[in-house]
This record gives C-alpha cells, structure tokens and sequence, in this order.
C-alpha cells in the first residue's frame, strides 16, 4: 500500500521590515500599532523626544515675545485667589520683589521643561511598568514603556503648535495661562477662581491629553500579552487618579 504523501510544511510569516525613526513618529499619528509593535524590536525614543524639545522651546519662546513671563505669573496667580490675596496684602516693594522671584522661576522652569518632560515619562513608565509586571504579570521591559511614552505622548506637540499658531495670530495673552493655553477641553470656557473644582475636572477632558492614553493603551496591547480592555482600564484608571488628585488641590487652593 502506498504511502499517503506528507504536505508540505508552510513557509513562516515573512519577518516585518522594521521601521526608520521617521516612520515610527509619523505612525503614531496614522498607524500607532506598527510603530508601538516596532518598539520591542528597538525601544529608540530620541527622535520624538528631540522633536517634542523643539516645539517646547518654541512655544515658551513665543509666549515670552507675545505676553512676556510677568504677565503670565500675574495670569497665574489670579487663578488662586488665596493666594492673589496673600500677595495683595504685601507692602509694595514686598510684593514687587516677589512677582520678580515668581517670574524668573517661571521663565526657567519654562525654558527647561523638556527636562520635566523627560522626568515625568520616567515616572510614568515606572508607574506602568509595576502595575503591568507586578500587578498582571505581564512580559514588559521597562525601556520599552519608556519609549511607549515618549511616543506616546506626541499629541502634545500638536497642541503647542495650535498654542503658538493662536498667539502668532494675535489671541490676547491676559488671559494666558501654560496649564490651559488653548482652547481644547471644556475647562477653557469656565473661570477657575468662581468654579475651581469644575475647571480642573473639564480641563483633564482635554482632547490631546485624552489621545496621549489611548496611545498608550493601544502601545501596551502591542507590546505586552494583555488584552485591550485591561490596557484601557490600567491607562484611564492611573488618569482618575491623577485628576482626582488635581482637583483635591485645586479645591483646597481655591
């Protein structure tokens, strides 16, 4: 009897061609699953963050041409009124003195805020990496969240652009403020010194900093074994906490 003839065995999946860095910044934004599955092959970052650091100096740069950092610590300031009252009731060369304190420290802090950036992706990335890897026992290398991140957090880009674009178009800067330069959540809309608690909810509803965790969550999905629902859930729950916590203080400096 003869034998039956044995099938060929299938041919393996042809290897995805890895992407360029130019690639995996602009398929965040059109095809994120390619450049966050790209990132267990290579967790580079230095390209999105070099970009990210550009458009940070450009945007304080022209924040200082077009409202000046006096201006935006006097915005800032009457936004807490506790502390507008504080202020109010110095001596005036007290409180000359301390608007010039408050301003310098803002301009430098400004001028060196992707140096923030840098430190709160680190942050992050550890806050995920021990709620994936501890709390769900995922396979994840903490430099690979780092670069998720990083990646991740591009939207914000496109809202500084919007934020100089609006100030280079002639947007008046007394009411300025960097924690809410443009209109794109409901929060810019409502006065924080009459409703302190209702501006800092509506202002975490922000479209780009929402696009910034469903990044993130897809980002996990591609690089660890977890399922999409529980990438959502661990991303927006970690948010709650964060605007839970924006808002206990801004009641309480209200």
């Amino acid at each position: 009897m003869a034998a039956m003839p044995v099938p060929p065995a299938p041919a393996p999946p042809a290897d995805v061609a890895p992407l360029s860095e130019p690639a995996r910044v602009l398929n965040t934004f059109f095809a994120p699953s390619k450049t966050f599955s790209d990132l267990r092959r290579n967790a580079s970052w230095w390209l999105p963050f070099l970009i990210t650091t550009i458009v940070s100096l450009a945007f304080v740069y022209v924040v200082d041409q077009k409202v000046g950092f006096r201006k935006v610590v006097e915005n800032q300031i009457r936004t807490q009124p506790k502390q507008a009252d504080r202020i109010e009731r110095m001596p005036a060369d007290q409180r000359e003195k301390t608007l010039q304190q408050q301003t310098s420290f803002t301009k430098a802090f400004s001028y060196g805020f992707w140096l923030f950036i840098l430190g709160w992706s680190a942050i992050v990335a550890a806050v995920l990496f021990a709620t994936l890897k501890f709390g769900l026992s995922a396979e994840v290398k903490y430099k690979t969240l780092f670069a998720l991140v990083i990646f991740g957090g591009m939207p914000g880009i496109l809202k500084a652009l919007l934020a100089i674009m609006s100030l280079l178009a002639g947007v008046s800067g007394d009411s300025f403020t960097f924690q809410n330069p443009v209109a794109t959540n409901p929060g810019y809309f409502v006065d924080p010194t009459a409703s302190p608690v209702l501006h800092s909810l509506l202002t975490s509803l922000d479209v780009f900093t929402i696009w910034t965790l469903v990044l993130t969550a897809i980002g996990i999905t591609c690089i660890t074994k977890i399922k999409s629902g529980t990438a959502y859930a661990v991303v927006f729950g970690w948010y709650a906490v964060v605007v839970l916590i924006g808002v206990v203080f801004a009641a309480a400096f209200a």
